[in-house]
């Protein structure tokens, strides 16, 4: 998501902060590559222009605090407008209504209506604890009620059941009357798409939104569209009057256009983003860590939730129990690697580590990317019980057993020890004698910096980062800054991955950056 405009927009900020002072040309030349940048990521014109012409306006004249380059003050310029193009608020999907709770999803045909219905109605259920009702109003395509059943029997969110024949009308009004008799908290419709906005859409979906008289209507818009995305929006919002946006497929758009759009043009939120087929690949829409991710200052927030949310608390608490001991066998070694691939592998986690976007494609070169994670997790899966235990019984017959069964060779089996062997000093360090063990001091010492020794839980007094919630996480992550640790090297981040180590504290011997077993990565320049 946003790839290349996040590339072309680092290029030409970098070329500003390396300087010592700016001229107006100086900027006028960057903003004209900006403007490009913009274009070309397929955002609206008339968006580019008040863009680029606020910037220059606050650039020109902006008063150049001490200590700052002028270069830098740009770049924060341009990262506060961007904020403000989105919105400078992430908005909710706002549940602050009598229940049942109407929430109406409208869009074109294709936009993934059903299946974001099924996402929201799974997030809903999950996260806020509300009882769900789903009901497919769409008559006319072929088994498309079938398929929300299906996805109601796949999340455990209830359906309403299916009565052929009944007008869309008809099904809106029974779907709220049986979220009333069965004490449902929220009832989600999802209303039939056409493949262009046409008058007969648009009368139905009148009808239905006096029939049912939703508190939310969403529309469902695919950012592959980009500037035709803008125009349906419009076109809706005129004619329905829509609460809020939900962009699809937003992990297949590498220029985000569509979503620098839309907030601008119909000022309304986009409240919620499609990053993957999974049911639980929906995410909040946060204009500030969207502005942080395109300028490629990561979005730590964003990284911790994800950790907080694919890591077993049971496991992480076990795992820093061994590591306290000093233990780590490739058992361990499996479970850390599936937990970076269950939190969007090596390029999710990059993309959302301060300063590491542009690292991903210097990994990929280096042949250090996710299929590596899979190649490692198939030998060890061939490896025995007592082998995985005990690494050092692999000699030479075993590791060609071992090869033959993961379909790799005995270079790999040796990378994956050595790896082993470079982690597992590490933890030997890191729980070692003396006061508590280095990761113990560690995290005591960045807890009293931060001001955070009375909160308790985690190591050392560090808090426990997969009970608190999003604005808590955000404080946290301010805190750090303000104490003079930068987002990229939280070492809190390895109590709360379950002792990933890398994602903050020491870097592994040998590793230019801070991921388990990545030998020979390029150090930042």
């Amino acid at each position: 998501m946003f790839e290349s405009l996040q590339d072309r927009l680092g290029s030409i900020l970098n070329g500003l902060t390396g300087r010592g002072a700016l001229s107006e040309a100086d900027v006028s030349a960057a903003l004209r590559e900006v403007r490009r940048a913009l274009l070309e990521a397929d955002v609206a014109l008339d968006v580019v222009r008040a863009f680029t012409e606020a910037v220059r306006e606050k650039a020109v004249g902006a008063e150049i605090v001490k200590s700052i380059k002028p270069g830098q003050m740009v770049v924060k310029i341009v990262h506060d407008e961007l904020v403000s193009m989105l919105g400078t608020e992430g908005a909710s999907i706002d549940l602050n209504a009598p229940a049942p709770v109407v929430i109406m999803m409208v869009g074109l045909q294709g936009s993934g209506k059903t299946t974001t219905t099924g996402k929201i109605a799974k997030r809903l259920t999950d996260r806020d604890r509300k009882k769900v009702l789903m009901a497919s109003l769409d008559t006319r395509r072929p088994a498309a009620q079938e398929q929300l059943r299906q996805l109601g029997v796949q999340t455990g969110v209830d359906t309403l059941p299916i009565i052929a024949g009944q007008t869309p009308t008809d099904i809106a009004a029974r779907a709220v009357q049986a979220a009333k008799l069965g004490g449902h908290d929220v009832v989600i419709l999802d209303t039939a798409g056409r493949t262009h906005i046409d008058e007969p859409l648009m009368l139905e979906m009148a009808e239905i939104k006096r029939k049912s008289n939703p508190h939310e209507i969403l529309l469902v818009a695919d950012a592959l569209t980009g500037q035709d995305a803008v125009n349906l929006a419009r076109n809706f919002d005129s004619r329905v009057g829509i609460t809020g946006l939900v962009l699809t497929r937003m992990d297949g758009d590498g220029r985000g256009g569509a979503a620098l759009s839309m907030r601008a043009v119909t000022g309304k939120p986009i409240k919620l983003i499609g990053v993957g087929e999974k049911m639980t690949e929906l995410e909040e829409f946060h204009p500030r860590r969207v502005a942080d991710r395109i300028l490629g200052m990561g979005d730590i927030v964003a990284l911790v939730e994800k950790a907080a949310e694919n890591i077993d608390a049971e496991k992480a608490r076990a795992m820093a129990e061994k590591m306290a001991k000093g233990k780590f066998d490739l058992n361990d070694l499996s479970d850390q690697l599936k937990q970076m691939q269950s939190m969007g592998g090596m390029g999710g986690i990059m993309g959302l580590m301060p300063g590491m976007g542009g690292m991903k494609d210097k990994l990929a070169a280096a042949g250090l990317d996710d299929k590596m994670f899979k190649r490692q997790l198939a030998i060890i899966s061939s490896m025995t019980r007592e082998e995985r235990a005990n690494p050092d019984i692999l000699k030479h017959s075993r590791k060609k057993r071992i090869a033959a069964g993961s379909g790799t060779d005995a270079a790999d089996i040796n990378k994956l020890l050595k790896m082993h062997r470079q982690m597992a000093d590490m933890m030997k360090m890191m729980g070692g004698k003396g006061k508590g063990g280095m990761m113990k001091q560690m995290m005591g010492g960045l807890a009293g910096k931060m001001g955070l020794g009375g909160l308790g839980g985690g190591m050392g007094g560090m808090p426990d980062l997969s009970k608190m919630d999003p604005k808590q996480l955000e404080a946290l992550a301010k805190q750090a800054e303000a104490a003079g640790i930068k987002p990229g090297s939280l070492p809190g981040m390895g109590g709360g991955l379950g002792g990933m180590p890398g994602l903050g504290g020491p870097k592994l011997p040998g590793l230019g950056g801070g991921f388990p077993g990545l030998p020979g990565m390029p150090k930042k320049k």
